[in-house]
């Protein structure tokens, strides 16, 4: 009996053994690739929201809690405009991180969504080439938009049944225009954002997913 069990703890062990090793072969295979997809899809996030430059350098900031960095694109005039990796926590579903070009002016060059889990077919328009968001924001002066939805009293567009999601695209690039004007020297430090979206609209998120519905 005492055998049969020493038997059956030896091959479990050696099973968790071969097993463990198995995984840890696997991620040692993979972290490198996975980590340079990475690396090459932020290159393609920030050619794709500035004119383009020859290179850039990169900082990080934090603001309200988050990580933000800011690659400061150059060519051999001088800066060519500034990529800022932003994101929030106020989507309908959750985090949404998204890179948002500044030309030195301040004027928004261009916006591309890099993670979101919104609601198929609504909040996922924010990643819609031309949608409601972006245009309501494009080649304009950051400095002088309210970073708020028509609902609200502001003047930007909502996505339809989206406004959870609308808020939250909006929240994420005021965070964007803080770091842009900490890089660009305007500013020594971010202000920081008060997002709409951190109280009232929590409980109107909670509501709104009852009714299965994001508004």
């Amino acid at each position: 009996m005492k055998s049969t069990l020493f038997n059956m703890v030896a091959v479990l062990f050696t099973i968790t053994l071969i097993a463990s090793a198995g995984v840890g072969a696997v991620n040692m295979i993979t972290e490198e690739p996975i980590a340079a997809a990475k690396a090459q899809a932020t290159t393609e996030a920030v050619a794709n929201v500035l004119p383009a430059f020859d290179n850039n350098e990169v900082q990080e900031q934090e603001i309200d809690g988050m990580s933000i960095k800011v690659y400061t694109a150059m060519n051999a005039s001088g800066v060519v405009g500034y990529a800022v990796e932003s994101m929030t926590k106020n989507g309908f579903g959750g985090a949404i991180r998204m890179m948002v070009g500044f030309l030195p002016d301040g004027k928004i060059y261009n916006v591309n969504v890099l993670e979101q889990v919104e609601t198929p077919g609504l909040g996922t328009k924010m990643c819609d080439e031309g949608n409601a968001l972006i245009s309501s924001i494009k080649d304009k002066d950051a400095d002088e938009i309210k970073f708020s939805v028509k609902k609200d009293g502001g003047e930007l567009d909502a996505l339809t049944a989206a406004t959870i999601s609308s808020r939250a695209y909006y929240d994420a690039v005021a965070r964007a225009h803080q770091a842009f004007l900490v890089a660009s020297g305007q500013k020594s430090e971010a202000d920081g954002v008060t997002s709409a979206t951190a109280t009232s609209e929590n409980n109107e998120g909670e509501a709104a997913q009852k009714g299965g519905e994001n508004e």
